[in-house]
């Protein structure tokens, strides 16, 4: 169905109510998520995007209602990935001709996944398109953000930045807009969005937000791939972006921890005791890793100036939840974090150097040589891992 943005801007995308998880099984979207399209008719047409594969047909059939397909003039493609371009296949079956605007990478991901030569014009930043009435649209490369092939198109006039997957969320609703849904959820899905996507490429994007900033363009919606439309204080997000872009940390340390026989467990519970009785204002956190969904834990190394990991050990190593875990971390690039391990062991007791080994080579700083507890911890050793929280604390 379609919906208006503004003026002859209509969103004519997909709602997923039931979309549970994403890129495979890697990112969790409790909320389900949005494939926002967007229809421009001016004195030309233009369609940007269109949605992901299993809704090919669907959108194909709703689009045709709305405008005839042939009066489709041009097709903007911001980005590659199936989630964008998915339905590209079955509407080019009805005007194969239509010339595709997108990036040079983006030519080499449309061909090598769906292998058609459509015609594709190819575009970088500061191109434009005339679409008449006075209205252009400029491209706007976005490269690594999140793809090699990302771009964002800007609509002059009515001042609206099809953004792509900058500033968006994975957040299923039918109420289109920022300023119409529950703003925690906006928020929280916002920056889980940014801490399990796009925090590797922080680096870049600072640089890429002054380069469209330096442009100049008033910027009165930004139109999103996923989740809502920002249209009210629309800049609200880019100014959240410029502080998540800048090696974000609030007070907060986390700990995370698995464990067998709840030894680990005992420990991460002291220490957490001790760090609050050594600092009444920070904010600290327990997971157990086993129990806990690993997106939402990334967004909460996102948020900490400390991490502190709990494994106990078994066959000379850490459980495998844990090294799966830590190599997540290390996927995301964060700077500027402290962190530490701890656990129980019975034998050899190699967990807590081979958790040192991976968070150093994850790029977070260690504060000490970490807690290593032989046994189930008794009542003084537990007493101990209340001194070493006190001790995280003080670090």
């Amino acid at each position: 169905m379609k919906k208006e943005v503004k003026s002859n801007v209509s969103w004519v995308g997909k709602v997923d109510w039931e979309l549970q998880n994403f890129h495979g099984y890697e990112y969790s979207t409790h909320k389900g998520s949005t494939y926002n399209s967007y229809l421009i008719q001016e004195e030309k047409t233009v369609l940007i995007d269109t949605v992901w594969s299993p809704f090919a047909e669907e959108f194909v059939e709703n689009l045709a209602k709305e405008i005839d397909l042939q009066r489709i003039d041009y097709i903007i493609a911001n980005h590659g990935e199936v989630d964008h371009s998915g339905a590209l296949p079955v509407l080019m079956k009805h005007i194969p001709n239509t010339p595709i605007y997108c990036t040079a990478n983006a030519v080499k991901s449309l061909k090598g996944q769906f292998h058609q030569d459509w015609d594709f014009q190819v575009v970088k930043t500061g191109d434009k398109l005339d679409i008449g009435n006075g209205k252009e649209l400029i491209f706007v490369e976005m490269t690594m953000l999140h793809w090699p092939d990302s771009m964002a198109t800007y609509l002059t006039k009515d001042n609206i930045l099809f953004s792509n997957d900058a500033f968006g969320q994975h957040y299923a609703t039918d109420c289109l807009f920022n300023d119409l849904v529950d703003q925690c959820d906006l928020f929280n899905e916002s920056i889980k969005y940014y801490a399990n996507i796009l925090v590797p490429f922080s680096q870049i994007l600072r640089k890429k937000l002054d380069e469209v900033l330096a442009l100049n363009l008033p910027i009165d919606i930004i139109a999103t791939s996923h989740g809502v439309i920002w249209r009210d204080n629309p800049m609200q997000i880019v100014e959240k972006y410029a502080e998540w872009a800048n090696d974000y940390q609030e007070n907060q340390i986390t700990i995370i921890y698995d464990t067998m026989w709840n030894g680990t467990k005992k420990l991460a519970e002291k220490i957490a005791e001790g760090i609050g009785l050594a600092d009444s204002n920070v904010v600290v956190k327990v997971y157990n890793l086993s129990k806990s969904d690993e997106n939402d834990l990334i967004t909460e190394v996102f948020k900490s100036k400390t991490l502190i990991l709990g494994s106990p050990t078994i066959s000379n190593s850490i459980l495998h939840s844990m090294a799966g875990f830590i190599q997540l971390i290390k996927g995301m690039k964060f700077k500027n974090k402290k962190a530490a391990a701890f656990g129980c062991y019975g034998w050899s007791g190699e967990a807590v150097k081979v958790m040192n080994g991976m968070l150093e080579d994850a790029g977070l700083h260690l504060i000490d040589e970490g807690f290593r507890n032989h046994w189930n911890p008794n009542e003084d050793q537990l007493a101990k891992a209340l001194e070493y929280g006190k001790k995280i604390a003080k670090a």
